[in-house]
């Protein structure tokens, strides 16, 4: 299963870029192309500046030009986008295939002083319920948001799932690669799965920080292995995933095998 991570900055209502990677991935017989956090939509600090009709405005351009290009390249696309509905504003994750359209509203959303999405957006807070799981060719992804990936509950609800690799759409700052690299790996490792996150560049500052995005967007083998990895530049990544390393490492370390002796 061919996979691209398009790494870059806030494009804005621009989609000059876009349109040039998603040609190369089509060239390559790339299946899906996940983008990272807040690339099609200002990020969270800027959207709190933005009126409702152009945040709305944003998104109608944002998901058309979306739903062209999944159309036309044949290619499934999976971008966090900012969306409106009856004025209220939703983060959501998009998945743009050829012949449809679904969205993820991500579940849990951070919650601290100098950085609350919670307060701003209008997710639902409910019961978790399991992340959007969809089938490529035979190969079993699931998405979700950066900051759900610190969450056990979220991997409980994938458990019988089966899922061969999580798409990890992110926004890291603050020089947190390290904790981040970790957590993906160990994700990986524990759940036997591959975990391709997407990560932008790029930086905003107001009056109190500067918010670097250092990118290291990467692949995580579903033995716990970084496979690849891109720096702090605007990047396209190419990887190719088979179903039968996570075959493999199931049966190598039989965790689930072990657990479901003890139910």
């Amino acid at each position: 299963m061919k996979v691209a991570v398009l790494q870059l900055s806030a494009q804005g209502m621009s989609s000059i870029k876009l349109y040039n990677y998603i040609r190369i991935a089509h060239k390559k017989d790339i299946k899906v192309l996940l983008l990272g956090e807040y690339i099609l939509n200002p990020f969270f600090k800027e959207l709190q500046t933005l009126s409702i009709s152009m945040i709305k405005e944003q998104a109608l351009h944002q998901t058309k030009v979306l739903k062209e290009l999944a159309s036309t390249y044949k290619i499934t696309i999976i971008a966090p986008i900012i969306l409106v509905k009856k004025k209220k504003i939703y983060k959501t994750i998009g998945k743009f295939s050829p012949s449809s359209t679904s969205y993820y509203e991500q579940q849990i959303l951070i919650n601290y002083n100098h950085w609350n999405e919670e307060n701003y957006f209008a997710n639902e807070k409910k019961a978790l319920q399991s992340p959007l799981v969809f089938k490529i060719d035979g190969f079993k992804f699931a998405l979700m948001n950066g900051f759900e990936l610190h969450f056990d509950e979220l991997f409980t609800q994938l458990k019988t799932k089966n899922v061969d690799c999580i798409l990890v759409p992110s926004v890291s700052t603050f020089e947190s690669y390290e904790r981040w690299k970790t957590l993906i790996l160990s994700r990986a490792f524990t759940h036997n799965c591959f975990i391709l996150r997407a990560n932008r560049i790029g930086e905003y500052t107001d009056k109190n920080f500067t918010w670097k995005f250092y990118g290291d967007s990467l692949l995580a083998s579903p033995n716990g292995e970084l496979l690849s990895h891109l720096g702090n530049k605007e990047e396209l990544l190419i990887v190719d995933m088979k179903h039968s390393d996570v075959i493999k490492a199931r049966k190598s370390w039989a965790f689930k095998e072990i657990l479901n002796k003890r139910q």
